[in-house]
């Protein structure tokens, strides 16, 4: 019974924060509320067939056929609230009844990232005596996650479905933590067929689950010991992973539609940057080309006639040209980002440090992949930031870490939602987020030092000025209709410091062998 008295506190977060969502429903949503529509369009009213074919609306289907399935189950239930969202040839079909729709399936569809939530809060290992629960780690964490800001705007504002796959990464990275290694296995490789950006921690999993999974001994040295592979958990993985690709992926295999569907999950044709720059070494490196060329336009080094009109005027584009520095390929961000990761699965492989060695090496393969990869979304930089919650509480180094980039990475959020009316809701929201989660990871780790160093936090405070002269100043300037692209990248750069800082900081941690454990066997 005490068990279950001292858990009561969270089911009131989650129906807190559910309600909370429930306000958004008639907010600003973004061109992804029309993609999802679409997509459930084509799912209910086409054969599967045609699924990967149809272009009637420049948002064709893009994701793995796992969440095509998932679309049409949801396309079921839509259909009780407004048919003709499921009709293929309405596009930017957005009646009340079809807002009201889709704003609930997200919020429901939530209930998977809620359980996860409350499993990575079980799996906290440093259990502070307290009897405030508002002081404990696992209500903190909780509050991280299940309030996590980015989620919040992006989810249910912007709109799109990414608590509902962050649950997924959440419970398989809790099943690791609790040694269920094949219920993890599994529920990544759902993962990986619901979307395919995952893809940037697959190593991270593979490498550990090769390591500590089928090799079920360690010499005492730490050194891997050859004669304990085990052969049999090794076609056990297989057979998950294989079992679930082939019921994504199979009845399109059976139709030879696989070239289709795969060149609809990777278009190379994008370019480097999203239209809105990820905060990035990319974004650093788009900057430091347009200095260059405006430098040399101005000594008359260069001509301005011939260089790319993009990279004078035009701010940011897909398509980016540059001028002085040289152009990046898919194929040098594929060798940019697989150079950055190697060092850390290497460490879990040589050096292994049970379960939360990898969740320090899947933190650094999905900063990696932030960092380096091609086209890559905003959005991703998530997929650090809700699994660093996870060791913030744990560790003081860490939650420093994680304060420099749950802020950052928020902010750089910001350009996604710039409607007048929401202004105010994501400056709120940011601040209570970021507020409550200095103050409560502060007086966790009180008695260990300041969180934060000095520059780190003039850094920070400098997302202030940032803020207002993009949010505020900017608006009532000349420059608005001249050089309407400045906020965004200023936006990008500045964040893109923070992002690249962290990500250093944490291989520093790793490199250091500060969270070492001793070998386990499995």
């Amino acid at each position: 019974m005490a068990a279950v008295e001292s858990w009561s506190w969270f089911p009131a977060l989650a129906l807190g924060v559910s309600f909370l969502k429930c306000l958004f429903i008639s907010a600003y949503h973004s061109t992804d509320f029309e993609v999802h529509r679409n997509w459930l369009a084509i799912t209910h009213s086409l054969p599967v067939s045609r699924w990967y074919h149809e272009n009637t609306s420049e948002w064709t289907l893009d994701y793995p056929p796992l969440f095509a399935w998932f679309e049409l189950g949801l396309s079921h239930v839509a259909q009780h609230f407004d048919r003709n969202m499921l009709q293929v040839e309405n596009l930017n079909y957005a009646s009340p009844a079809t807002v009201l729709f889709q704003r609930l399936s997200v919020i429901f569809t939530d209930v998977v990232f809620i359980y996860a939530a409350r499993e990575c809060c079980r799996c906290v290992q440093k259990q502070k005596s307290s009897r405030d629960v508002l002081n404990r780690p696992s209500f903190i964490l909780a509050v991280l996650l299940l309030w996590n800001f980015g989620l919040l705007i992006v989810d249910h504002i912007h709109f799109q479905y990414n608590g509902f796959l962050f649950g997924f990464l959440l419970l398989s990275v809790a099943k690791h933590l609790q040694s269920r290694h094949l219920q993890g296995a599994l529920l990544f490789s759902v993962l990986l067929n619901l979307k395919h950006i995952y893809l940037y921690v697959a190593p991270a999993y593979g490498i550990y689950l090769l390591r500590s999974y089928c090799f079920t001994q360690d010499d005492k040295d730490g050194s891997i010991r050859w004669r304990s592979f085990s052969l049999l958990r090794l076609l056990a993985l297989g057979s998950i992973v294989t079992s679930v690709c082939a019921l994504s992926f199979g009845p399109f295999i059976a139709m030879g539609q696989l070239p289709q569907v795969l060149s609809r999950l990777f278009p190379f044709k994008r370019g480097l940057c999203h239209a809105y720059w990820a905060p990035n070494i990319w974004a650093l490196y788009n900057m430091l080309d347009k200095s260059l060329a405006i430098l040399g336009v101005r000594l008359k080094l260069l001509e301005e006639a011939e260089l790319p009109r993009a990279s004078m005027t035009g701010g940011l584009v897909q398509e980016f040209q540059h001028s002085v520095l040289p152009s990046v390929t898919p194929s040098v961000t594929l060798v940019c980002t697989l150079i950055s990761i190697l060092p850390a699965v290497a460490s879990i492989w040589w050096r292994p440090r049970g379960a939360r060695g990898f969740l320090r090496c899947l933190l650094l393969c999905a900063l990696g992949s932030f960092m380096f990869g091609w086209h890559v979304h905003e959005k991703a930089i998530l997929i650090a930031i809700l699994p660093l919650s996870i060791l913030a509480v744990e560790s003081r180094e860490d939650a420093g870490i994680f304060l420099v980039l749950a802020t950052t990475g928020h902010y750089s959020l910001f350009p996604l939602i710039f409607t007048p009316a929401e202004l105010p809701i994501k400056v709120c929201l940011m601040l209570m987020f970021t507020i409550y989660s200095v103050t409560a990871l502060r007086k966790l780790h009180s008695g260990q030092g300041s969180l934060l160093h000095p520059l780190e936090s003039i850094y920070l405070l400098g997302l202030v000025a940032v803020a207002v002269a993009c949010e505020v100043v900017f608006p009532l300037s000349p420059w608005q209709q001249k050089l309407p692209f400045l906020p965004l990248l200023a936006t990008s750069v500045y964040c893109s410091v923070g992002v690249c800082y962290s990500f250093l900081r944490l291989y520093i941690s790793l490199l250091r062998g500060q969270k070492e454990e001793k070998p386990k066997q499995l």
